[in-house]
């Protein structure tokens, strides 16, 4: 009798001692902080153009659901799609808004549902110059670093005043203030892509002559200053992100490289940013190529800005966030223990599963259902193929 009981408390004991191992593990669920940015867990729900806005950026309640939900779905960060700084640049329909004060008490509503479920949310802030695909912009006057034709929308932009620049490095501030008193825990600076502050930074695109072109710190200078101008504006204790391109994907000579990256991600740090997500493609290249790939099929295949990011994460002091393909809860986690990357962002999986995270906390060995197809765009909507499939064939 004795020896059976002793058996079963054996069993017992072993599987607990594995339970608690396993969670005592899993890092990536770990508290964090970010000067003063208090996260649960190191997941980031990277930003994603919803088009769910109104014609003027305002929130929609569809708009609105969809943030509500992925707080709900266990991710530590929210970062929302880009919102317009200026009126008068819209990169594309549906974009969100914060070009002025009309906009803050919507978005104090829109970010008390999120914190609600203990999720903390930075707004994205963005402005698109000549890399615009809304059709009532393009014969607007658009800035850019020169006045050199986008190779994919055919614009050309007006290069930018000395006036412009300090109108624009206002227009973030603002925004960024703005943010603030709704009660965002952070901004984003969207400087990749292809966007105008990546533009600055990419030769092609920037042939200017004076203190804003030439070496690799002259092309980062307008970003640096909105850096600053944010911090004298909103103090010391809020967060700023920077969103930026390790590498532009162009020809030789015409892109942003790794190594000056590096550079930009250094001055970034002096600059005062807080922490640094790390994307890839100037979608200006005309190589038809952009940062979401396909046919992630395999696992060597996922996490693919996982090198270019571990060096700029060992060259810098300030956490980095590592995007791109990642779909292993156990990989990541790998990542974690062995390199100085410190979080993981995540879109296209989130939009079939906004509970993802949850699942992974429950089961880390999880695989996401969602297959890389960007299929999440088409006609002007945005959501999961997949998961409209399996709700239509619910109904059916």
């Amino acid at each position: 009798m004795y020896e059976i009981y002793y058996f079963y408390r054996t069993i017992f004991r072993s599987i607990f001692a594995l339970q608690f191992k396993i969670t005592c593990d899993m890092k990536i669920f770990e508290k964090s902080s970010v000067r003063n940015l208090e996260l649960k867990n190191r997941i980031v729900r990277s930003a994603l153009w919803m088009c769910m806005a109104d014609k003027d950026g305002h929130i929609t309640p569809q708009l609105s659901n969809v943030y509500e939900n992925l707080s709900k779905g266990g991710v530590g960060l929210i970062i929302t799609g880009y919102a317009m700084v200026d009126p008068n640049d819209r990169p594309n329909p549906g974009m969100m808004g914060v070009y002025d004060d009309s906009f803050i008490d919507e978005h104090k509503q829109f970010v008390s549902k999120i914190h609600a479920n203990n999720t903390a949310v930075a707004l994205q802030l963005a402005y698109g110059g000549s890399q615009t695909n809304h059709p009532d912009f393009q014969d607007k006057v658009l800035f850019g670093p020169s006045a050199v034709t986008n190779r994919v929308t055919n614009i050309t932009p007006k290069e930018m005043s000395k006036e412009d620049i300090n109108h624009l490095i206002d227009s973030f501030a603002r925004a960024a203030v703005r943010a603030q008193k709704a009660g965002y825990d952070a901004v984003e600076l969207h400087a990749a892509h292809g966007y105008l502050l990546s533009q600055f930074l990419t030769p092609y695109c920037n042939r200017r002559q004076d203190e804003y072109g030439g070496g690799i710190h002259n092309r980062a200078r307008i970003i640096y200053e909105v850096v600053a101008e944010i911090r004298k504006r909103t103090g010391d204790d809020f967060t700023i992100m920077v969103k930026m391109n390790h590498d532009d994907y162009m020809d030789a000579g015409e892109g942003l490289e790794l190594d000056e990256a590096v550079e930009v991600a250094r001055g970034l740090e002096r600059a005062g940013v807080d922490m640094i997500e790390i994307s890839a493609v100037n979608e200006t290249s005309g190589k038809g190529v952009g940062p979401a790939r396909t046919k992630i099929h395999k696992s060597e295949l996922q996490s693919y800005f996982l090198e270019p990011t571990s060096r700029i994460a060992d060259s810098v002091n300030i956490p980095v966030i590592l995007m791109g393909g990642n779909r292993d809860f156990n990989r990541l986690q790998s990542i974690l223990e062995s390199s100085a990357i410190r979080y993981f962002s995540i879109a296209r999986p989130l939009l079939c599963e906004p509970d993802l995270v949850n699942k992974w906390h429950e089961k880390p060995e999880y695989k996401p259902l969602c297959v890389s197809c960007n299929g999440c765009y088409r006609k002007g909507e945005v959501g999961c193929v997949l998961q409209e499939k399996r709700m239509q064939k619910a109904k059916n």
